[in-house]
């Protein structure tokens, strides 16, 4: 019966933890003016400034069905423009505009404020990260 504890799950910490962090980010990203899952979408184009619809999905861990009206936004916003790829039509090419870059800028303290409001170093929350993307990794192959 030790298994069906609450205290003995993986998922619920993991949940909670993200739902505490995602909170941590929200007054962050509303100076912004972006959602958390929009957040996600920008910090791949300032990284990558173009990316196909499936590899963000795939990056994201997100379907089309959740990503179409995310990205939709961000194009309203100015953000982003979605283009048809000329060698596949089925295709469809995300790429961030001027605006989108713009923002970056603004961007670059949410990381370092975020930081500041967790109750761990900077050393262990990149170990945690490590870890985590370790995890995620390993699903990923086995899918």
């Amino acid at each position: 019966m030790d298994n069906l504890k609450l205290e003995n799950q993986l998922c619920f910490p993991l949940y909670a933890l993200s739902r505490q962090i995602t909170n941590l980010y929200r007054p962050l990203l509303e100076e912004l003016a972006l959602t958390y899952p929009q957040y996600l979408v920008m910090l791949l184009l300032w990284q990558h400034t173009q990316l196909s619809v499936k590899e963000i999905g795939t990056r994201l861990w997100l379907d089309s069905g959740t990503l179409t009206p995310l990205l939709k936004r961000l194009e309203q916003k100015g953000l982003i423009e979605r283009k048809r790829d000329k060698q596949d039509e089925r295709m469809v090419q995300i790429l961030i505009t001027d605006s989108g870059k713009e923002l970056q800028t603004k961007a670059e303290k949410v990381p370092v404020a975020l930081s500041q409001s967790l109750p761990i170093t900077r050393e262990k929350g990149l170990q945690l990260v490590n870890k985590l993307n370790s995890v995620l990794k390993q699903l990923s192959v086995n899918e």
